[in-house]
């Protein structure tokens, strides 16, 4: 993609026409150049995925980690033309008919994105104000390098004071009855 213009607002049909060589995401029609995870972030995403995929096995909800396109659309607009269309870490959907062939059009259940040196601000500033806008019921910020998370509940449509988390809890999942993610093995190796 040339260097955006900076009074134009982009739309998924313009996303889809960008080279696939690098990782975009447009929040509010302002795009974002990705740049590669550190092995520490995905170390940490890798963990966090497999313990959710371990429990949703034989559920009907889903695991999905980035790269995978996720367009949020605001009330009446057609996938082509979103705004939003980003690649959070991890993704838990459990109404299936938003999947398409190239990622997922509505709104997760819950998201979490692990922070990288670059992408700090725009997870905890301009994500958080999308995924709160959007509904989705849960939030998870992951901070590698202080061994923190911080959990989001979605309370009468907005995230309250998070819940924080060290390496050495374990964290509830709100949305699922059961399922506790153990934080230890996720910072142990990094």
């Amino acid at each position: 993609m040339p260097l955006p213009e900076k009074n134009k607002k982009y739309t998924y049909a313009d996303y889809l026409t960008w080279s696939e060589e690098e990782r975009w995401e447009i929040i509010n029609g302002v795009p974002y150049l990705q740049a590669a995870p550190t092995w520490q972030h995905q170390a940490v995403l890798l963990e966090l995925a497999r313990q959710f995929a371990n429990y949703l096995q034989d559920k009907s909800c889903r695991v999905f980690t980035a790269p995978f396109d996720l367009r949020i659309p605001e009330a009446n607009e057609k996938d082509e033309e979103t705004t939003n269309v980003v690649q959070p870490d991890i993704i838990i959907i459990c109404d299936n008919s938003g999947l398409k062939k190239t990622g997922y059009y509505g709104v997760p259940e819950l998201i979490i994105e692990v922070v990288s040196p670059s992408t700090g601000q725009k997870d905890k500033i301009e994500k958080f104000n999308l995924y709160e806008k959007a509904g989705v019921k849960e939030y998870w910020i992951v901070e590698p390098d202080e061994k923190v998370v911080m959990v989001f509940t979605l309370e009468e449509g907005r995230y309250g004071r998070p819940q924080m988390y060290s390496e050495e809890d374990k964290v509830k999942v709100s949305i699922f009855d059961n399922l506790v993610i153990e934080l230890k093995p996720v910072f142990e190796r990094i």
